[in-house]
């Protein structure tokens, strides 16, 4: 596993240390006092509802971009010396984020009642606020798009500045939403917090102004298209139906055990996020680049280990330290009306365990454009999430989410570990490694 303390000494550290580190630090309190306003001033019950409408927006914005970031980024990156490329690549994905925005823009607005009555129960009438997500979709495309141009060129330093002051904005505005108009002040900050960020974009982009005269019809390219196609195909699957997926669960646990429960679900899925930023940053930033360039069965096996012997262990410590803190992080992030959260820790935490595990090989289908094998599994994996739910729901309660969490990725992890078992544990060839 030297390569990877290498890796971080010389190259990660750096990027973690400005872009990474300060962010999802910055994400983590902003998320602390957005879900202690929304505890305390809204409970259990407003959380879920803001719970549902969060979901939604996160299926909205995937559709309004595409899934088309992380294959912007590397063909930027790729062509940022190639001004005809570069043109061809900014150009299509900028036009075709206008038309899906666009899209996802007037579906939202005029079937506003429509997935009014689909996110909320009855008697709930938010048809306003999903007209307020569909005006401010296009400014959370065009940020994105931003982002990904400045990602792509490298400015890690712009993208912190951004990072931050954003997350500190969209804090703000939530903060103060949810205090002069509770709910509705909480589900219009949910709307409008990320969107407010392309404010601030437009100023760290200003510099790179020459990059608007590439941005030209003609050079729309469906050679383009295609090359980012698989990139978006797999972002999208993911970014789209596990959205759906957590609506569908939390409405069976509104409809089936309580607004409360899923208040309580829904805040135990925001702290599982939170503690997962820090690894999955570490997967993003050194595994995926590094399982892109690894071309042979022995340095992935390395890498692989190498990850578990050295990573594993610490973020196991980890979960243990957050199980047995459990009670003190529940009244940090929420009120002592949601200490029944303390029954979900367990299932929670050993799922997103054998989750991470699962993730550490699964990004060889991405690093390797493994498509079929990514989109099946996948697939797999969130009609499991959704059975095993609705299962163990009737049985335990809400428990029975997490639950089904943990079930989905032991599962999950099963089936990665049979499809890269000869890469794992087969025996390599001796001709093989004489000549590697």
């Amino acid at each position: 596993m030297k390569k990877l303390i290498d890796y971080i000494n010389s190259n990660v550290l750096i990027k973690v240390a400005s872009l990474n580190s300060a962010a999802v630090i910055t994400r983590i309190v902003s998320g602390f006092l957005t879900s202690k306003a929304i505890a305390y001033f809204i409970g259990a019950e407003g959380m879920a509802l803001v719970g549902q409408l969060r979901d939604f927006l996160r299926f909205a914005q995937s559709f309004s971009i595409l899934g088309l970031y992380n294959g912007v980024v590397k063909y930027i990156a790729e062509f940022k010396d190639n001004v005809k490329e570069l043109s061809n690549t900014i150009s299509t994905v900028f036009y075709l984020g206008f038309i899906s925005s666009f899209t996802i823009s007037l579906l939202c607005y005029f079937y506003a009642q429509e997935i009014n009555d689909y996110l909320f129960p009855p008697f709930n009438d938010y048809a306003y606020v999903i007209k307020i997500l569909a005006i401010a979709m296009p400014f959370y495309a065009l940020n994105m798009f931003s982002f990904s141009i400045l990602n792509g060129f490298s400015k890690y330093r712009i993208l912190l500045i951004i990072n931050i002051i954003g997350q500190l904005l969209g804090t703000l505005v939530t903060v103060f939403l949810i205090w002069i108009n509770n709910i509705e002040g909480a589900l219009i900050a949910v709307v409008i917090a990320e969107s407010l960020i392309f404010l601030i974009t437009v100023v760290g982009i200003a510099n790179q102004r020459s990059l608007v005269s590439l941005i030209q019809v003609k050079n729309v390219r469906f050679s383009s298209i295609k090359k980012l196609s698989t990139y978006s195909l797999m972002a999208l699957f993911s970014a789209m139906v596990l959205p759906l997926v957590s609506i569908e669960i939390r409405s069976y646990i509104i409809d089936n055990v309580s607004h409360q429960a899923a208040g309580f679900w829904e805040l135990m899925t925001r702290i599982s996020k939170y503690y997962l930023m820090f690894v999955t940053s570490l997967l993003t930033l050194y595994i995926l680049p590094r399982l892109s360039e690894i071309d042979n069965v022995r340095e992935f096996r390395k890498e692989v280990f190498g990850f578990y012997k050295t990573i594993i262990p610490v973020f196991g410590l980890g979960l243990l330290a957050i199980y047995f803190l459990r009670p003190f992080i529940i009244l940090i992030f929420s009120t002592s009306e949601f200490k029944p959260v303390e029954d979900l820790f367990l299932w929670q935490l050993a799922g997103d365990f054998i989750k991470v595990l699962s993730i550490v090989i699964a990004y060889q289908f991405i690093a390797k454009n493994m498509f079929w094998h990514y989109i099946i599994t996948e697939a797999f994996s969130v009609i499991l999430m959704y059975l095993t739910s609705i299962y163990f729901i009737d049985i335990y309660g809400v428990k029975g989410a997490t639950i089904a969490h943990f079930v989905t990725y032991a599962v999950h992890y099963g089936v990665i570990l049979l499809i890269f078992s000869n890469s794992l544990f087969g025996v390599i060839p001796q001709d093989y490694e004489d000549n590697n």
